[in-house]
């Protein structure tokens, strides 16, 4: 009886150590979540992208509610900012962050201008500032910035003052408010090497620079990692674009912070 006892303690350790070694479930996704990313005004070139960035996904993990004020930091062709525009709804408001720095480079008008002035899209406001003055017209939930983190270490955008960066996020933010970093992973090890000619940055990099701000890091998603990416191609290149491995960080503002 003692052995039998045993072999069934056994088991039941082993089976324990099996459950606490699966991955996480998968964030429940809201309807009004599932609503956003269905869109049908979101332009046929954002939906495919879908299958490969997880928007709805994402959005659950990092806690998107309608009511939010939220900042589409660097938002590119405003991939998120439509999302976000939908997702927080007609008592939210989104703040399409476009870098003065960019605009410059690029002499001319940011895109996300012609998703401000689509009515459907009437809770976006863009704001054309250089990044070390990042700010907005109210207290924020949630600053975003998908991809291109890494950016603002490269030549090309001077480099910005990164730690000023940080500060004015966490400075915009309510406490508690939290800041999500999604970017191409570098290896480790590789600090900031890899951002002017493969667009990549250490992950242990952007912890430690947003941590020194006064955030505390409070989580990390995998879902968009890929252990089969190498991490030596530039993110550009066909074998690897739209799958690279990519971190996607939590961090929040104390709750007694100003």
């Amino acid at each position: 009886m003692r052995a039998i006892s045993l072999a069934a303690a056994a088991l039941a350790l082993a089976l324990s150590a099996c459950t606490t070694t699966q991955a996480p479930p998968a964030p429940t996704i809201p309807g009004f979540l599932t609503a956003a990313v269905t869109d049908p005004a979101r332009p046929a070139t954002d939906r495919e992208r879908d299958a490969e960035r997880r928007p709805a996904e994402l959005l659950a993990w990092a806690g998107v509610t309608p009511g939010m004020k939220i900042a589409d930091l660097i938002p590119g062709g405003g991939y998120f900012t439509r999302i976000f525009a939908r997702a927080v709804g007609p008592t939210g408001r989104v703040y399409a962050y476009v870098p003065d720095e960019l605009t410059k480079l690029a002499n001319r008008p940011p895109a996300v201008n012609a998703i401000a002035a689509d009515p459907v899209y009437g809770n976006v406001r863009v704001i054309v500032r250089t990044l070390p003055n990042f700010s907005a017209p109210e207290k924020l939930d949630m600053v975003w910035t998908s991809l291109n983190y890494h950016d603002m270490h490269a030549t090309f955008m001077g480099p910005v003052n990164v730690s000023a960066v940080n500060r004015a996020v966490f400075n915009a933010l309510k406490p508690g408010g939290t800041y999500i970093v999604i970017d191409h992973a570098g290896n480790p090890g590789t600090g900031i090497t890899q951002v002017n000619n493969l667009h990549r940055i250490d992950p242990a990099v952007v912890r430690r620079e947003v941590e020194a701000a006064g955030f505390i890091f409070d989580g990390e998603s995998t879902m968009l990692r890929n252990p089969g990416d190498a991490r030596t191609l530039t993110v550009f290149d066909e074998q690897i674009r739209g799958s690279t491995d990519q971190f996607v960080y939590k961090f929040r503002k104390p709750r007694g912070a100003r």
